[in-house]
This record gives structure tokens, C-alpha cells and sequence, in this order.
């Protein structure tokens, strides 16, 4: 069962972190959750022998807290407890410390650049978040089609369609668990999409078949009650055919699993999550942890050896 209890969300007041917030606030809102807004006053951009530090800090932390406040200001408080907080630190190992003090459930943030293949694109904090952290992090940019309601002082984000990649791995699993999770709260439409590579053609009625069935299993019979479900098998490179399906689908969030913990820390740039964050047409889930914050172990179910 998917728990989000506490929602942390760091911002450095760019336009892509104030999107975040947004997701942050309809996210807490919907899981009745408590959302930690935190900024983070990096060590380095303010420590040079210039500055006498100790006496500009308190300056430059009320300045953040009034910044802090504004954003707050932007939606109503109603229904959701928000607490904010401003410190030093190297600002990614500062917000993984947070998240994980607080045992966060999920982290929401910005990233840099609407599209590049460059890994400095998506920006080396978020990165480090997403190789490090203990919870799924949602990493929010500026989206191709506008799902944001800038309009509404309470329901910030409509999410309608919501993709889910699966490998039928642990960790796919896991994120197939959150996305069920994510269209109930908001009475999504939910895809759930399995991507065939390197087939001869003679195979792919077989597989189309076998695969086609695992993905009716991974939605429970009820879950249709409350949202609807499709299932899609598709043929070619993963992350151009996910890209693909969410672009077609008009997706308003990909829900993806990473396998393992650490999975990001062996060759990031040309993964299939890296590059469905940074090419992709909306904001990503990465799921690398089972619901209740216990890491996915892998255990692959070859649908594709299972055929044969």
C-alpha cells in the first residue's frame, strides 16, 4: 500500500521550482500529508573571503523566509500543514539529510532546461537527488501542454493521464503501485505501457500475446472501479518509445521504476529514466523504493523467455 505521510520539496525560487511546489502542494493536499518547503543557502556561493559570512547570513535568511512566505502565499493552507525552513549546506547532501531526517515519503523538485541530452541540462542537484535518495523523487519541469491550474487557490495540479513503464522487475512493480495510487486520488486515466526490443519479426504476435496478458494482471480487478485502465506493448528503444507513448497519450506524469537503489550511480547519462527526464514531454516519478520506503530488489520476470 503506497503511503505519502510527508512530502519534503526544496526550491530555489526559479520558475522551475516554483512549478514544484505546485505539484508538492496538490500532492499534499490529496494524501493529506505534511509538506516540508525548504531552501537550502549554498555554502559556496556565499563563503568567499569577500563576505564576512557570519554577519550577512541573518540578512540573507530573512530574505529567504520572506520569499518563502510568498510562495506559501500562493495557494491556501487550508487542508494541508506546511512548515518552511531556510539553512547552509552543499545543497544536494542538504536536502538528502532533510528527507531523510524527516523520513520523507516523497521528494518533489525542479529541474533546469525544457530539453538537451547534456546531462548538466536536468541539473546536477536534482541528479544527485535522484541517484541518492531513500524515496521516490518526482522531478518537475516545464511541461509540453500546461496541466497546472495557476487559477485555483486549492487544486493547483490536474493530473488526467498518467503513464506507467513497467520491465515486470521488483522495482516496476513498486512504481505500477504508485501510479494505481496517484490515478485513484485524482480519477486518472492510467496506461500501462512494456516496451519489446531487438525481436525478430516472427515473435512479436507470440510476445505481443504473453505480454499483453502480464500487463492485465498487474492492475487489480477493483482498481477499475475507480479509474480507468489501458495497457499498450510497444516495439523499439525504450526511452523513445515511452517518450512516444506519453507524447501521443498527452501524458501529464511518468511514473518510472529504477532498479536498486543505487541503480543511477552506474552510467546515469544514457539510462532510460535519464533520458526520458530530460527528452520527455512531462514531469517524471522515479520509483526505486517499494511502498513503505524498503528498496526494490530486482528479480526481472522475462515475459520475453517465458514466450518461448
Amino acid at each position: 500500500m503506497v503511503k505519502i505521510e510527508r512530502i519534503v520539496c526544496p526550491v530555489d525560487f526559479s520558475d522551475g521550482s516554483v512549478k514544484a511546489y505546485d505539484y508538492a502542494y496538490s500532492l499534499a493536499l490529496r494524501y493529506r500529508a505534511k509538506l516540508s518547503v525548504e531552501h537550502v543557502i549554498p555554502i559556496l556561493e556565499y563563503g568567499f573571503p569577500v563576505f564576512d559570512l557570519a554577519a550577512c547570513y541573518p540578512e540573507i535568511e530573512r530574505n529567504v523566509q520572506s520569499e518563502l512566505k510568498s510562495l506559501i502565499a500562493r495557494h491556501s493552507t487550508k487542508g494541508v500543514e506546511i512548515e518552511t525552513a531556510a539553512f547552509r549546506g552543499f545543497v544536494p547532501d542538504a536536502i538528502l539529510a532533510t528527507a531523510k531526517r524527516q523520513s520523507a515519503d516523497l521528494i518533489v523538485m525542479g529541474t533546469h532546461g525544457r530539453r538537451g541530452i547534456d546531462r548538466l541540462v536536468m541539473g546536477s542537484t536534482t541528479e544527485h537527488v535522484l541517484r541518492k535518495a531513500h524515496c521516490p523523487v518526482l522531478a518537475v519541469r516545464q511541461p509540453a501542454h500546461d496541466f497546472v491550474n495557476p487559477d485555483s487557490n486549492t487544486e493547483t495540479v490536474r493530473l488526467q493521464k498518467i503513464l506507467v513503464c513497467t520491465d515486470f522487475s521488483a522495482c516496476a512493480y513498486a512504481a505500477t503501485d504508485y501510479a494505481l495510487s496517484l490515478a485513484q486520488e485524482y480519477n486518472a486515466e492510467l496506461m500501462i505501457l512494456h516496451v519489446l526490443e531487438g525481436l525478430p519479426e516472427e515473435r512479436k504476435d507470440v510476445l505481443l500475446r504473453t505480454v499483453g496478458e502480464k500487463l492485465q494482471e498487474l492492475a487489480p480487478q477493483d482498481a477499475r472501479n475507480w479509474c480507468s485502465i489501458k495497457t499498450r506493448v510497444r516495439f523499439g528503444e525504450p526511452y523513445q518509445e515511452i517518450i512516444q507513448q506519453a507524447v501521443e497519450q498527452q501524458a501529464d506524469l511518468v511514473v518510472q521504476g529504477v532498479r536498486g537503489r543505487n541503480a543511477l550511480d552506474l552510467a546515469v547519462f544514457g539510462s532510460t529514466t535519464q533520458r526520458v527526464l530530460q527528452l520527455g514531454p512531462c514531469p517524471v516519478l522515479a520509483v526505486h523504493t517499494l511502498p513503505g520506503g524498503k528498496a526494490a530488489k530486482t528479480h526481472l520476470i522475462d515475459a520475453e523467455k517465458s514466450s518461448a
